[in-house]
């Protein structure tokens, strides 16, 4: 049977953690926890959005600094970065590297093949 009330209804893991991303982004400066609650679509208590921010934090995917009596967020990285960010937490969890990053390669089209190779490239041309 399903709750008629959505508001009541589970969020997908990580949800609430992307829609807070959002926010912050959308706000392009140091933003409260209050703002940040205001901009949300849910009815979500300010103690909600203080939780997803300190878990943010511990993840690395946003910044804070006081501001008088209360912190400012900001996110640590555009989107590609906290996508990397994200990839590289995934990858850090395999036993297997090597394995883990040849399995990605090769799965991945052609043109994203190329685009890697010419990103890797890039890189080690800068060093």
């Amino acid at each position: 049977m399903t709750d008629p009330d959505p508001r009541r209804r589970r969020r997908a893991q990580g949800a609430l953690e992307t829609q807070v991303l959002a926010a912050l982004h959308e706000a392009g400066g140091p933003v409260t926890a209050g703002w940040v609650q205001d901009r949300l679509a849910a009815d979500l208590a300010y103690t909600t959005v203080m939780t997803v921010l300190a878990r943010l934090l511990a993840k690395g995917a946003v910044t804070r600094r006081r501001e008088g009596r209360s912190f400012v967020w900001l996110p640590a990285a555009d989107e590609a970065g906290l996508a990397a960010l994200k990839m590289r937490k995934v990858l850090d969890r395999e036993q297997d590297r090597r394995a883990v990053l040849a399995s990605f390669i090769t799965a991945l089209p052609e043109g994203d093949e190329q685009l890697l190779r010419e990103l890797l490239d890039q890189a080690t041309d800068e060093d």
